[in-house]
């Protein structure tokens, strides 16, 4: 992995699934600067204190992992954690770059279905369709916006998962099988970000 990464999850339901994706990590874990379970609670402190705690862990990060999970859009942080991962920042000079950015769709009731549907088109192909009311709208917006699409499939205009959206959705299952694979994709995305057409505000 050797890049420096920050979770954005929302706590109530998936911080068991924050625990098993840096456990995933194995010894590149030393690279997570975001929350972990031994981290102080700051849920009753003032709302720019939290902010500026976590746009110190984000500052340092180039990749953000985002935890899809069933009611992800009822956290009051994760769309601003999102918007701030994927700002340039100036500290003393210094610029932060904008992080790559993957998405892990949670499972839940043992699969996936409450947020995608797989289908077989008429050609062969296999195609995901994804219920974007569970989404943050930055996240939809910054997903098929490679500029210059590449295909797999001429006929029905099936994309490439991980590279023809800038914030692809991978499901837990996968994710935790390879992160490096992920991760990775995601920190080359951000060196070619020139090829996307990104949405940085909802």
């Amino acid at each position: 992995m050797a890049h420096k990464t920050f979770i954005s999850y929302k706590y109530s339901e998936s911080q068991e699934l924050r625990d098993r994706i840096i456990k995933a990590f194995g010894t590149d874990a030393k690279y997570y600067l975001g929350e972990t379970s031994s981290s102080p609670d700051l849920t009753d402190t003032k709302t720019d204190n939290i902010k500026k705690n976590l746009k110190d862990m984000i500052y340092g990060t180039s990749v953000t992992i985002i935890i899809i999970s069933p009611n992800m859009t009822d956290s009051e942080w994760i769309n601003w954690e999102i918007e701030y991962s994927l700002k340039e920042i100036t500290r003393e000079d210094k610029v932060s770059r904008t992080n790559g950015i993957v998405g892990i769709i949670m499972k839940y009731n043992g699969g996936y279905s409450w947020i995608e549907k797989n289908t077989i088109n008429s050609d062969g192909c296999s195609s995901r369709t994804i219920d974007i009311t569970k989404l943050y709208e930055i996240i939809s917006k910054n997903r098929f916006n490679q500029k210059n699409k590449e295909y797999l499939c001429g006929e029905c205009k099936t994309v490439d998962r991980l590279l023809g959206s800038y914030i692809s959705l991978i499901n837990e299952d996968d994710f935790l099988l390879s992160p490096n694979k992920y991760i990775e994709n995601a920190f080359d995305k951000s060196k070619k970000i020139d090829n996307y057409k990104i949405c940085k505000i909802n």
